[in-house]
C-alpha cells in the first residue's frame, strides 16, 4: 500500500491545442479510497491512465509511495487496472486470466502463482469459475474475475475505469458493495472513476470532482453535498440536480430578501442566515441554489411561501418528484429534455401527488439555501472565505478544449 500524489499534472493533446487535463494537483492518503467524477471529456480517464503509465503527462510529476514513477514505464508500476471492458483474454480460462499478470510481472514459482489465484478467487466466490472461459460468464462474472486478476497482483495501488458501467442496475448494486468490502478488506489505496455521481457519493473517502480538465472541489461527499464550492459542483452533485433561480437581494424595513428576477416570488432572508454569507449589497445580483430534498408543500407555515404550476409528477415509489414552473404559466406541450431542464423540482413525500396544471404553494428553510455570484458560478459562502473544511481548488474552469475522457 502506498499514497499517491498528484503534482500540477497536466496533458495536452495536438500540441497543445487540447487540454485534457489542467495542472491537477492531488494528494491521496495510504489506503484510502478516492472517486472521481465529472462530466464526459473532463478528463478522468486520461488521468487514470497517466497514474498507471498508459498516457506521459505533458508536465507534472505523478508520486507512488516515496518513488516519483512519472516516467516509469506502467509494468514497473505497483499499480492493478479494472478496466470498463473487463479485457479478458477469451482463448484462457479464468484461471490462466487471473494467473496471466503474475507470469508476466513476478518469478512466482507456478504452486505460489495457483494458491494466489486460489485465494483470490474464494474472495471474489468464482472457486467454480476458474476453468470457463470469458464467453461462458455472465457480465457480473466477468467483472469478479477482473477484479480478481487484479487483487491477485497484491499492488500498492488499485484503478479502476468505470468497472460497473455494462452491468444492469442491480447488478451494479451488488458489485459496488463487494468492491468496497474488497476495500475494507484489504486497504489498499484505490482511485476509481465514474461517470455516475452516486456510486461517487456511496463508495468514496472522499470525492474529485472534475470539469474541463479543472479540479472544482475535493471533499467527503457529505462535505461536497452540503457545501459545493461553486454553481458546477451544486448541481452536479445531488439527484435530482439543485434548483437555480436567478434573484436579485432587496433590503426592505423587515430585512433581507431574495426577488426572483424572472420568477414571481419573494423570499426573506434570517438575520442568521445574512451573517453566514456575509455582505450582501441590496440591489446585487445571485444565482440562488435549492435542494429539491429540501422543498416542501406549505402546509400552515410562517415561512414565505413560493407559488408554481404543476408541470410533471414522477413517482418513484418512496417519493415523488414535482416538476414546477414558478411563472406561474403552465407548458401543455412540455418535452422530454424540457423536463429535464424543468424550472423548479421539488422531492416530496408519495402522499403529496398534485394535478398537472395545479397551482400549489411551496416552501424551503433559508438555512438549506446557496448563493452563487453569476459572473463565476463561484459560492458567496468560499467567497466570504467560509470552506466548511472542504478541500477546494479554482472555482470555474476555463474555456479550453478538452479531449473527450
Amino acid at each position: 500500500m502506498a499514497s499517491v500524489e498528484l503534482r500540477d499534472l497536466r496533458k495536452e493533446y495536438d500540441r497543445g491545442t487540447i487540454v485534457a487535463v489542467d495542472d491537477l494537483d492531488m494528494e491521496i492518503n495510504d489506503g484510502e479510497f478516492i472517486t472521481v467524477v465529472g462530466p464526459s471529456g473532463c478528463g478522468k480517464t486520461t488521468t487514470l491512465r497517466m497514474v498507471a503509465g498508459l498516457e506521459r503527462p505533458t508536465s507534472g510529476s505523478i508520486i507512488i509511495g516515496d518513488e516519483d514513477v512519472t516516467d516509469l514505464h506502467a509494468k514497473n508500476r505497483d499499480i492493478a487496472m479494472v478496466f470498463q471492458n473487463y479485457a479478458l483474454y477469451p482463448h484462457k480460462t479464468v484461471k490462466a486470466n487471473m494467473e496471466f499478470g503474475l507470469r508476466m510481472s513476478t518469478d512466482l514459482s507456478a504452486e505460489e502463482r495457483n494458491e494466489k489465484v486460489q485465494w483470490a478467487a474464494e474472495m471474489m466466490g468464482i472457486e467454480e469459475l476458474l476453468e470457463d472461459k470469458p464467453d461462458e460468464l455472465s457480465g457480473g462474472q466477468k467483472q469478479r474475475v477482473a477484479l480478481g486478476r487484479a487483487i491477485v497482483r497484491d499492488p500498492e495501488v488499485f484503478l479502476f475505469d468505470e468497472p460497473l458501467s455494462n452491468l444492469d442496475a442491480k447488478l451494479r448494486k451488488t458489485m459496488r458493495t463487494e468492491v468496497q468490502r474488497l476495500q475494507d478488506e484489504l486497504g489498499v489505496t484505490s482511485i476509481y472513476v465514474t461517470h455516475d455521481q452516486e456510486e461517487a457519493m456511496t463508495m468514496g473517502d472522499r470525492i474529485l470532482i472534475l470539469r474541463d480538465g479543472k479540479k472544482q472541489q475535493v471533499g467527503k461527499p457529505e462535505e461536497v453535498y452540503n457545501d459545493p464550492i461553486n454553481e458546477f459542483v451544486g448541481g452536479f452533485i445531488g439527484s435530482p440536480s439543485m434548483n437555480f433561480v436567478d434573484v436579485v437581494v432587496e433590503q426592505t424595513d423587515s430585512g433581507m430578501v431574495l426577488v426572483g428576477v424572472d420568477e414571481d416570488f419573494r423570499y426573506h432572508l434570517s438575520p442568521d442566515v445574512v451573517d453566514r454569507f456575509g455582505v450582501l449589497e441590496s440591489g446585487g445580483e445571485y444565482v440562488m441554489g435549492i435542494r429539491p430534498e429540501d422543498v416542501f408543500p406549505a402546509e400552515g407555515t410562517e415561512r414565505d411561501t413560493v407559488t408554481a404550476v404543476v408541470e410533471v409528477v414522477e413517482p418513484i415509489g418512496s417519493d415523488n418528484y414535482v416538476y414546477l414552473d414558478l411563472s406561474g404559466e403552465l407548458d401543455t406541450g412540455m418535452s422530454a429534455e424540457r423536463v429535464e431542464e424543468s424550472d423548479f423540482i421539488a422531492r416530496t413525500d408519495a402522499s403529496f401527488a398534485p394535478e398537472t396544471g395545479q397551482e400549489v404553494e411551496v416552501v424551503f428553510s433559508d438555512e438549506d439555501v446557496h448563493l452563487f455570484d453569476p459572473a463565476t458560478g463561484s459560492s458567496v459562502l468560499y467567497e466570504q472565505g467560509h470552506t466548511g473544511g472542504v478541500t477546494t481548488a479554482e472555482s470555474s474552469a476555463d474555456e479550453s478544449s478538452i479531449a473527450d475522457d
